[in-house]
């Protein structure tokens, strides 16, 4: 067997090579737009030969017509360009640093659920919604994780709602957090359980993780991209039905009856909860979710977790929604559809809107 490619974002790749981007955005495109795809696919190719001549430690020059393009090999979002004798270790050791972003995500995103806890159902005795409450919980959340992040990742980059493009780099701030504090701030302030958190890791603006977590009930919703999604330590997947009945679920936001008229046959509910809703369609509990008002946000983790388990998001019309195009923070105003691509079609045709 001759050299098979693993491809690498940092230790592997020579410090000013854009190849491993360019490959794995061109491959991996389901949150593409066609233009980026087209631009990053041509990318690759004229990257491509620049690469082989590369040289370092275990590995070898090669040609063009040596390679084995069947071979290529993607793991995850780091890898090695490895022959069949050794180079292992430079594998696992980017592969360890996943691991360890994760296991920092997965860490930190309980610790500040404990943080939350604190405030809690803690709303002023007479008061429909405790704004005050929900702005300090938010701001302390906020400071927590930042203060974990640089203690840990001091390089690594916060996201804000008016986010600069830092370009594509292989140092320590390519990695941006994507932390929202509070999600389902209404059940929060009033003793609801159904609230929670998020956090993304994304790298060069690709996502590599997320994780929402409720830490009223303990739930733990996490996957890495293009990965298996799990609810604490299950795996979960959509389970797209055959058919819409009495038993099938449809979840919604506030004031879903404002904007159509539907004809589901099953329970429409509202749990006051994006991410929840999103997960809990993630998870085979409900067939689709429609979702309104949201940000970059309040949607990069959950993103990621959706599609590990086999779900879209598509505009209300069926077309494809590429979420990145909102990390300048604006809102999105249009409405959104959470479902399988072999389930949108039938919740579609449910759904009337109201003019």
């Amino acid at each position: 067997m001759k050299n098979r490619l693993f491809f690498a974002s940092d230790t592997i790749l020579p410090p000013n090579s854009t190849l491993f981007f360019y490959f794995h955005l061109s491959k991996k495109s389901s949150l593409l737009h066609p233009i980026e795809k087209t631009l990053y696919q041509r990318l690759f190719w004229d990257n491509l030969k620049a690469f082989f001549s590369y040289t370092k430690n275990t590995k070898k020059t090669v040609g063009m017509e040596e390679a084995e393009p069947d071979r290529w090999c993607c793991a995850g979002h780091h890898g090695a360009f490895l022959s069949d004798k050794g180079g292992g270790n430079q594998l696992d050791t980017a592969i360890q640093g996943i691991d360890d972003l994760t296991e920092f995500a997965m860490q930190v995103i309980q610790e500040a659920g404990k943080e939350a806890l604190s405030y809690y159902g803690k709303a002023r005795p007479g008061e429909r919604f405790d704004e005050e409450l929900v702005t300090k919980a938010e701001l302390h959340l906020t400071e927590f994780f930042q203060d974990q992040l640089s203690n840990r990742f001091p390089e690594h980059q916060v996201f804000s709602n008016n986010q600069k493009d830092m370009g594509y780099s292989h140092e320590d701030k390519r990695y941006l957090w994507v932390f929202d504090p509070l999600d389902g701030v209404a059940n929060f302030q009033g003793g609801i359980p159904l609230w929670g958190m998020s956090l993304a890791l994304l790298e060069n603006s690709w996502p590599i993780f997320g994780a929402f977590h409720m830490p009223a009930t303990g739930d733990l919703f996490h996957a890495r991209a293009e990965e298996t999604a799990f609810w604490g330590k299950q795996k979960i997947y959509a389970v797209p039905s055959s058919e819409i009945n009495d038993e099938s679920v449809l979840l919604t936001y506030a004031h879903f009856n404002r904007h159509y008229r539907p004809s589901f046959a099953g329970k429409i509910r509202s749990f006051g909860c994006t991410s929840a809703h999103m997960c809990y369609v993630a998870a085979g509990r409900a067939e689709a979710a429609i979702i309104a008002r949201e940000t970059f946000q309040d949607l990069a983790a959950t993103r990621v977790i959706i599609e590990a388990a086999g779900l879209k998001i598509y505009k209300m019309d069926g077309s494809g929604f590429f979420l990145n195009e909102y990390m300048n923070g604006k809102k999105i105003e249009e409405h959104l559809l959470v479902v399988s691509s072999e389930s949108r079609r039938r919740i579609h045709d449910c759904l009337k809107p109201i003019v």
